[in-house]
């Protein structure tokens, strides 16, 4: 167990393989069911340790190379469970004010991990469907608390950076004012919103109106509408193809312990199927070079989801 750094492209490899051995789609048990003996009883929202952490407290030293950077594995792997209901298909089917239950578990999860000086990165993220590798279909999400600050997000900050020195203001804050015709639902605190550089069949960013950097300096009043925005967002991306959609769900936000006048909280959505509903495969162009193929466009993504928003309830 150690992370591996690569030198030219300043990625990070989480090696872990003790993982093969966590269970895979089982069909005659659930881990995550309340009486399970990592759960008990009594409890609609719980987040508790991953047992089959990428990252640990104390971790073994790393094995080390001359060449190449490693670091021990420092932090915490957990999964937040949703709810106690095991055969919900997705978030957005479980009522607004359980979204926002969870949501409020998260952001209190993270007030926790800021008073550890150890840990500098807190990643929230939910996979959702068989079809992209989910291991568990037990309602969950995820959180890794790293000692590193993610390569992508580390990429937004330098380049938002650059554009906040040279116009003096916030890139993310000026995107969110002009996205007017991509977006999908919108409240009086969140815009979501189909990016113009969008590289998955079904993207939708989901911003707060407010600049803000992290998670924990949302509001209460935030983190409700936040969950208005996410349910509608997801509930569309449900019916905009003709069966339920796989997807990604990734909050991008600045390191713990920070506030960024140049860097802005969003959720980035990927959803998966095309428009005839067809998993969408990330292939030689996409892994190889980067360079992201699109059978639709933005634009017309942002159609259909508009159109699918309008169908779903609160």
């Amino acid at each position: 167990m150690e992370i591996r750094k690569n030198p030219f492209t300043e990625e990070y490899t989480l090696v872990a393989p003790h993982r093969l051995r966590r269970p895979w789609q089982p069909q005659d048990f659930c881990p995550f069911c309340p009486g399970a003996p990592e759960t008990g009883h009594g409890w609609d929202v719980l987040i508790i340790p991953n047992k089959y952490p990428l990252l640990v407290e104390n971790p073994p030293g790393p094995i080390g190379h001359v060449l190449f950077p490693t670091f021990p594995a420092r932090g915490s792997t957990l999964v937040v469970i949703e709810t106690s209901q095991h055969d919900v298909d997705d978030i957005s089917d479980l009522p607004s004010d359980h979204v926002a239950k969870v949501l409020a578990a998260v952001v209190e999860a993270q007030r926790k991990t800021e008073r550890d000086p150890h840990a500098v990165y807190f990643l929230f993220f939910r996979n959702k469907g068989k079809e992209i590798g989910v291991s568990l279909t037990h309602p969950h999400s995820q959180i890794y608390v790293l000692p590193v600050v993610p390569p992508r997000v580390e990429l937004e900050m330098r380049n938002s950076e650059k554009w906040y020195k040279t116009h003096g203001q916030c890139l993310h804050c000026r995107v969110v004012s002009e996205e007017a015709g991509r977006v999908v639902y919108q409240n009086a605190s969140w815009r979501a919103f189909v990016p113009f550089y969008a590289r998955w069949p079904h993207e939708v960013h989901l911003y707060p109106r407010r600049h803000v950097s992290r998670l924990t300096e949302l509001t209460p009043e935030e983190v409700s509408e936040l969950a208005d925005a996410l349910k509608k967002t997801l509930c569309a991306l449900k019916k905009a193809t003709e069966k339920p959609m796989p997807y990604i769900l990734v909050l991008h936000q600045a390191p713990l312990r920070q506030s960024l006048p140049y860097y802005h909280l969003h959720f980035e959505i990927y959803g998966m199927y095309r428009p005839d509903g067809k998993l969408k495969h990330a292939a030689g162009a996409e892994l190889g070079a980067s360079l992201y193929t699109l059978e639709t466009t933005p634009e017309e993504a942002a159609e259909r989801l508009r159109k699918a928003a309008t169908t779903c309830g609160g």
